[in-house]
């Protein structure tokens, strides 16, 4: 079985030498790409470019992302292919750079310019702006594929977290969903779109469950 997993964060460029970006590792979607491939799917890897995983990348296809955009075209291409699952667990930038200013010597704003934006010309005001959510479109570029989304919150409740997860499994008609993060908790909640709901302790608990939504 052909399966796509995402991995790692997405950046976005301020000038031509700096970026905004997350935390996130790469860790948890790296390790689930190499166990399915030790089972015997055929695994393609997109991987951040951006993410500190140190250990090795097991999948019968790598491929490295930068930006968002970089992600989606990736993911765009590959629907040209049979794939039978979609494990999108990237961390994907939910802002991006729109205009930038600086302050003038007569207090009025102006654009700012330039492959590097000079600090000796004061603060920077930065418009950040949404970045078009890549999953919203997996049901539309795979849709016999089972997909399963991600939410990771920080600031919430467990019951917050599962919320999310709903709205995340209805608006993108993906199959289920994995949360996690300070506000679920310890482990993963995975939750169906048929309403089933089960809580993990650990990686390899979500790792066996996901597996399980594949036949194994």
């Amino acid at each position: 079985m052909h399966c796509i997993v995402t991995a790692g964060p997405t950046y976005e460029p301020l000038d031509s030498v700096r970026r905004l970006t997350n935390f996130s590792t790469g860790t948890l979607g790296a390790q689930l790409a190499a166990m399915l491939e030790k089972r015997g799917h055929e695994v393609t890897l997109l991987f951040g470019e951006m993410a500190t995983y140190r250990g090795d990348l097991k999948a019968r296809t790598i491929r490295t992302f930068a930006t968002t955009e970089n992600l989606r075209g990736l993911l765009n291409a590959a629907s040209k292919q049979p794939t039978e699952a979609i494990f999108h667990a990237a961390a994907v930038s939910d802002f991006t750079f729109g205009k930038l200013w600086q302050r003038t010597d007569n207090g009025k704003l102006a654009e700012a310019t330039g492959g590097k934006i000079s600090t000796r010309d004061g603060n920077l005001l930065a418009e950040p702006m949404p970045t078009p959510k890549i999953i919203k479109d997996l049901r539309q570029w795979f849709p016999e594929a089972t997909i399963v989304g991600w939410k990771y919150e920080v600031d919430g409740t467990k019951a917050d977290v599962l919320r999310s997860a709903e709205r995340q499994l209805a608006e993108s008609r993906t199959d289920a969903c994995v949360g996690n993060g300070p506000a679920y908790g310890e482990g993963f909640g995975l939750l169906k779109a048929n309403g089933g709901f089960t809580h993990l302790a650990d990686k390899d608990s979500l790792f066996e469950a996901l597996a399980g939504l594949i036949g194994k």
